[in-house]
């Protein structure tokens, strides 16, 4: 049996490759086998009860626990360097998953700067009805002021959808673990491979591993990590009692997804680079929101948690609306969609989309804007992007 190098860290790229996976045991199969299975047969009574108990380890039903998926949430854990993971049906399954199991009525939720549409639901209108109050600030800066001896967790996004705010997570996680509350961190922008926050002191990363982690648009997940402490009530919730669970198939595209996680992110940054300074200078553009700009407010604290600034990025186009209709439907090589991550490069409109359904005060306070188009960078060549973008705003 293969065994990784227990001596000395292993770099990202061999993580992404070998980490939390061996060959086939019986076949010697290199790529994970896909087990399509519902159940799991035990060899004898006591075995099966030890197994439902816990007592004894081994797979039951695959709403439980899976070979295959078991294999991705060893390589997900392997890359945020958490101690266990757990793998959900989609990115929301993760997220409230996670927070139904880690909040009960009476307590209150921070919530930090921007969220994305489906989260800002969760927090902002179902939690309510099950006595969790939401609390929320603009910023880092506030949250210290906004603790009370009820706020249990502390959620942020960073880089933020679709603004692209950065948030300091060092302090975030400083700040949280002085009052007692947990610190959970939405990665999905970022990725383990630019940014680690366990190691920054968060408690719990996730992330909509539909995005960057599958990388190709073809596969929906989920997946949160951190202590096995904190997870285990997590995995109980999504999966025995809420039934959010990964299936095989798509977990076998999700650990595909994750072996070339590092080059298609490295990729896409430094292609996103080159276009957001092509965006800043142009005249049609009234503001490009990207953490790798110098003037960007986020700059120096995304340079200092981030191994580079990320494939994302946000502008705010001089026309408003009508600008931004034109220009998303002049589009070529870059697709008019939602979602992000993947190897296409793929740009919206996220009051009309994403963020449709959040209020429109909310919207305001977050800076979605009638004007705002997001652009997710895929692994195109980067001259082709450019010229393609501007071509669409030609005439803006």
């Amino acid at each position: 049996m293969k065994q990784l190098n227990k001596t000395r860290s292993l770099g990202m790229r061999t993580l992404a490759v070998h980490g939390g996976q061996q060959p086939d045991a019986q076949t010697g199969a290199v790529a994970t086998p896909i087990t399509a299975s519902s159940a799991f047969s035990y060899p004898d009574f006591d075995s099966g009860a030890r197994r439902f108990s816990g007592e004894e380890p081994g797979y039951m039903y695959s709403r439980f626990a899976n070979p295959t998926v078991t294999v991705f949430e060893q390589k997900l854990a392997a890359l945020e360097g958490a101690e266990t993971s757990v793998a959900c049906a989609s990115g929301m399954a993760a997220i409230s998953a996670t927070l139904f199991a880690l909040l009960v009525p009476g307590d209150e939720i921070i919530h930090v700067g921007t969220l994305y549409g489906g989260t800002e639901g969760v927090v902002r209108n179902l939690l309510p009805r099950y006595g969790i109050k939401p609390v929320h600030v603009a910023n880092v800066g506030e949250l210290e002021s906004a603790f009370t001896k009820n706020t249990k967790v502390v959620l942020v996004e960073t880089p933020a959808n679709p603004g692209l705010d950065i948030a300091d997570l060092a302090e975030i996680a400083r700040l949280s673990k002085a009052v007692g509350a947990i610190s959970v961190v939405d990665n999905t922008f970022a990725t383990p491979y630019l940014t680690r926050p366990l190691a920054l002191g968060i408690d719990i990363v996730l992330h909509s591993a539909t995005k960057y982690i599958s990388g190709h648009g073809d596969a929906t997940g989920g997946v949160v990590a951190g202590s096995a402490a904190l997870i285990t009530p997590i995995r109980t919730l999504s999966l025995k009692q809420f039934g959010g669970c990964l299936s095989p198939f798509e977990a076998s595209l999700l650990i595909r997804g994750l072996k070339t996680l590092p080059l298609r992110v490295e990729a896409s940054s430094l292609s996103a680079q080159a276009v957001a300074e092509f965006l800043d200078s142009h005249n049609a553009v009234e503001t490009v929101f990207y953490p790798g700009l110098p003037e960007h407010p986020g700059h120096a604290i995304a340079a200092r948690q981030m191994k580079l600034f990320g494939g994302i990025m946000a502008i705010e186009l001089k026309g408003g609306l009508n600008a931004a209709r034109t220009f998303l439907d002049k589009l070529n090589i870059i697709t008019q969609a939602v979602s992000l991550g993947d190897t296409d490069s793929l740009a919206c409109h996220p009051a009309s989309t994403t963020h449709s359904a959040v209020a429109p005060e909310v919207r305001r306070q977050s800076g979605i804007t009638d004007g705002l188009v997001r652009i997710s960078i895929g692994i195109e060549d980067t001259d082709d992007l450019i010229a393609d973008l501007e071509q669409a705003l030609e005439g803006l």
